[in-house]
């Protein structure tokens, strides 16, 4: 694409991808709480009517399936016509859906708003839709840039979760949802206008680099292990004949699993095993408070040492979270609840910061977003199924004992696959060039 040098955004003082990075902190501190506020919203919701916790839940997963279906289309629009159209009917969708939701009465009113409309419309203003554009503004620190971005999802949680947990308390959980309707609304609507795909739709270069007549202006040569790999235009078709392309697909199911299930009924979990309502609602957003230093840290970390490493360290962190809820049953201490907090966010939120850079060096080029929309079908699978086979195993067997020992297994099979799947050997991380 021809460099567009008259764009106003070449003459900050600033390179715009900071900006870029900017806009995605507040989408995500405002979208992803929209989404997890689920989690406060189920125990009022079962309160009320009385439905099975299965079938509150699954509103939350059938959400997350009709996303996945969606993903590749979305990853297509992403590359011919940029982010902006997909994060705008994001905020339509989950707006629209929080807004309607204070007229349920019947579960499938509860599918429709708060599964279908808010799942699907955060899913194309989160972690997915960032990670099909924001790896392309970004090459030394990428890794660092897309933690940055997602640790947005902290702070909306110290500043939101506990916010909304109060109107919860104080005028119904139906109040929150219109007044969470009205912030993504007026906040995130006007913000996202200023997104772009890519650095050269406004005539930059990723990392806001200099144009060098004659040099490779993309990424520097000496980051490519495979150059026979490297050289090939990834179409999706070509993706799916690889072997690593299926072993992402298995690692982010199953990360995904692990993640979504803990974060939808950890609330429920906690009160169940006699804490407070006020205590579940401070560690879940606690969760991703602590996320905060843990992204940016191995985020940044990431880009020295590989991203092989940040995701086996966001796995262990969520198999360790899952065996201290096991043993909050039996030994309900301060202790296992604080080893529980820190684990899930400090370790188990980093995988976000990996997520589409893993991708995006073994696929690289101008259907990356179509390879990673598709990609994400597993990503939103993971994410559906976890709190879906949770909630129906605590209502056949009566405890989620099962379910997070599955939910274990799946950490370790999913740090397996992203080393089987190797992007190192195909390019090297900025801090491992010169070794």
């Amino acid at each position: 694409m021809e460099r567009k040098s008259h764009h106003w955004a070449t003459r900050l003082p600033f390179f715009y991808g900071w900006l870029i990075v900017a806009i995605a902190f507040v989408t995500m501190a405002i979208a992803v709480t929209a989404r997890t506020s689920f989690s406060l919203l189920l125990p009022p919701l079962i309160g009320e009517f009385k439905w099975d916790r299965g079938l509150v839940s699954g509103a939350f997963s059938v959400g997350f399936l009709v996303s996945a279906v969606l993903s590749p289309i979305v990853g297509r629009v992403v590359d011919r016509r940029g982010p902006r159209v997909v994060i705008e009917s994001g905020v339509c969708l989950t707006a629209g859906g929080l807004l309607m939701a204070p007229a349920i009465q019947a579960p499938w009113q509860l599918y429709v708003t708060l599964g279908i409309m808010v799942g699907c419309g955060a899913n194309l203003m989160t972690f997915t839709a960032q990670s099909l554009f924001l790896p392309n503004w970004f090459i030394r620190r990428r890794g660092l840039a897309m933690s940055i971005a997602f640790s947005g999802v902290g702070v909306g949680a110290i500043v939101l979760l506990p916010w909304l947990e109060t109107i919860i308390g104080r005028d119904g959980w139906r109040t929150s949802c219109r007044t969470m309707g009205l912030l993504v609304l007026v906040a995130l609507g006007p913000l996202n206008l200023f997104v772009y795909r890519q650095p050269s739709d406004i005539g930059l270069l990723p990392d806001g680099r200099a144009y060098a007549v004659g040099a490779d202006n993309n990424r520097p040569s000496s980051s490519v292990v495979d150059p026979s790999w490297a050289s090939v235009e990834w179409t999706l078709t070509r993706a799916m004949r690889t072997g690593r392309f299926w072993w992402i697909v298995l690692a982010y199911f199953t990360g995904l699993f692990a993640w979504y299930a803990v974060q939808i009924h950890q609330t429920e979990y906690l009160i169940e095993i006699g804490f407070s309502p006020i205590v579940a609602a401070w560690a879940l957003g606690t969760v991703s408070v602590v996320a905060i230093p843990g992204q940016i840290g191995l985020g940044a970390l990431s880009d020295r040492i590989g991203r092989e490493w940040i995701w086996s360290a966001g796995c262990f962190g969520f198999a360790v979270c899952y065996a201290a809820l096991i043993a909050l049953e039996y030994v309900p201490s301060s202790l296992l609840l604080d080893l529980m907090v820190i684990s899930q966010g400090f370790l188990g939120y980093a995988l976000t910061s990996v997520m589409g850079p893993i991708v995006a060096e073994i696929f690289e080029g101008p259907h990356y977003g179509s390879i990673f929309g598709t990609v994400t079908v597993a990503l939103i699978g993971g994410g559906a199924a976890g709190p879906w086979v949770a909630g129906m195993v605590h209502d056949e067997t009566g405890s989620y004992g099962p379910a997070f020992l599955a939910a274990i297994a799946c950490c370790v099979i999913s740090a397996a696959a992203i080393w089987i799947a190797a992007p190192r050997k195909v390019r090297l991380v900025p801090g491992r060039i010169s070794c």
